[in-house]
């Protein structure tokens, strides 16, 4: 799930505990984790409401001053069903983040490495990227993705996806604007450049 700024301390402190989200299907799941920039959070209910229903109660546990404030940002088609979806915040450490920070790679860990990024450079559509992206975050941390997307020739939107997959492997880490390699990825680095 996609979060505004906005909300990224309000998450992290727990005052927010519920999303409304225009989904045509639910997008969530009871019992699922996922992971937001205020950390990771575990699902406990996912329901359909009307809007017209939403209480103060909620759009507080939301983020907002008034069912009518939440209701005017939400966004997406008028016409698509509205989810509520509850949540807390799991205390415990984001597992990305602490693969990220093991900067000390043993050769089974490269070669890993090696081979995961392998398979995502053969299932590309676009042909080989792992490696261009790993280069380019590096010499340019905190560059916008749009911009980083535009020096390599592709579109920000699957660039995007595609750097999601990299910080799944521990490598790269997402900033307000930009990115940057991780301990991991620049230890990956220095150990294929050397």
């Amino acid at each position: 799930m996609l979060w505004e700024a906005r909300f990224w301390p309000l998450i992290a402190d727990g005052s927010v505990t519920v999303t409304f989200r225009r989904w045509k299907r639910a997008q969530a799941v009871d019992g699922h984790r996922y992971r937001t920039p205020g950390g990771i959070i575990e699902v406990d209910q996912v329901s359909f409401v009307d809007p017209q229903a939403i209480s103060k109660r909620d759009a507080r546990a939301a983020g907002y001053e008034s069912p009518a404030a939440l209701v005017a940002d939400l966004r997406g088609d008028a016409s698509l069903p509205v989810t509520r979806v509850a949540f807390h915040l799991v205390d415990e450490p984001d597992p990305r983040r602490t693969l990220a920070e093991s900067e000390d790679l043993s050769d089974e860990d490269v070669a890993d490495i090696d081979r995961r990024l392998a398979r995502l450079d053969t299932s590309s559509s676009s042909g080989p990227w792992t490696r261009a992206t790993l280069d380019t975050i590096a010499a340019h941390p905190g560059v916008r993705a749009g911009d980083l997307a535009t020096s390599l020739g592709r579109e920000r939107a699957p660039f995007k996806l595609d750097v999601r997959k990299l910080k799944n492997l521990g490598l790269t880490i997402s900033l307000t604007k930009g990115y940057e390699l991780s301990p991991r990825g620049l230890a990956y680095l220095h150990r294929k450049s050397a």
